[in-house]
Formats: structure tokens, C-alpha cells, sequence
């Protein structure tokens, strides 16, 4: 397994890192699988569009108003809504990789998802290669 560490700049923010993972998979799997987990409970991880900016934006600003940060919440750390967005979003990915590649529709990239920022956060690469 391998970790990517990041650095978050904001209380919730979404960080493309498409060309990380396909850095990070070079020499290291023909084909198969690779697993990306997010082992936070206030980060997610995701897959959608990553040539309009204006798409992460409507995601976060519409991800806002469904779990909003300002109610009450019984859990009183402050970071409620961050734990509600992490489990709406998912802690994984997994994807495809073959001859080398990871494989991705035309317009997709892989986002990172910070909703109780700025932290340093892991992302875990397990390759699980095909038989």
C-alpha cells in the first residue's frame, strides 16, 4: 500500500487529483484494480467531471445547502455536517487499470474531498493486480 499526503487549504474543499494517482500508478500495476480509501471521517473521495470548474463548485455549494453547517447538531465538536458529507460521499474509489493506465471516461477526475479543513490528509493506493 501506498499513502498520498495532502494539504488542504479550506473547511470544505474539493482537490483534483487525477494526475497524482496516474503518477502514482506508473511501474507499479499492468493491469487490474486500484483501490483509493480516504481513512478520515470528515474526507471523502469521488469521481466526476474535471473539465468545467464551475462543476466542483455547483457540487460544493449544493452539497452546503443539503447538510448545512450552522444547525444543531447532537454531536457537539463543531464538525457534524463534515461527518454526514463524508458518508453521503463515500471513503473509496476503485478503478480500472490496464496496460499501465488508469481508465477513466473522457471527462472524469478523481477528487479529493475536504469538509472539515485545512489538514493534512492521507489518501491509501492499494494495487490489487489481475490474475
Amino acid at each position: 500500500m501506498e499513502k498520498m499526503i495532502l494539504k488542504t487549504n479550506k473547511r470544505l474543499e474539493c482537490i483534483n487529483i487525477t494526475s497524482r494517482v496516474v503518477q502514482l500508478c506508473q511501474g507499479k500495476i499492468e493491469d487490474g484494480i486500484i483501490l483509493l480509501y480516504i481513512p478520515h471521517t470528515t474526507a471523502g473521495i469521488f469521481i466526476n467531471e474535471n473539465t468545467d470548474p464551475d462543476v466542483v463548485t455547483d457540487f460544493e455549494n449544493t452539497l452546503s445547502q443539503i447538510v448545512k453547517s450552522d444547525i444543531s447538531y447532537l454531536h457537539s465538536e463543531g464538525n457534524s455536517d463534515a461527518h454526514i458529507k463524508s458518508s453521503i460521499i463515500g471513503s473509496s474509489v476503485s478503478i480500472i487499470v490496464e496496460n499501465g493506465r488508469i481508465q477513466l471516461g473522457r471527462w472524469q477526475g478523481i477528487f479529493f474531498a475536504e469538509f472539515d479543513g485545512p489538514r493534512t490528509r492521507e489518501v491509501w493506493c492499494k494495487f490489487i493486480p489481475s490474475i
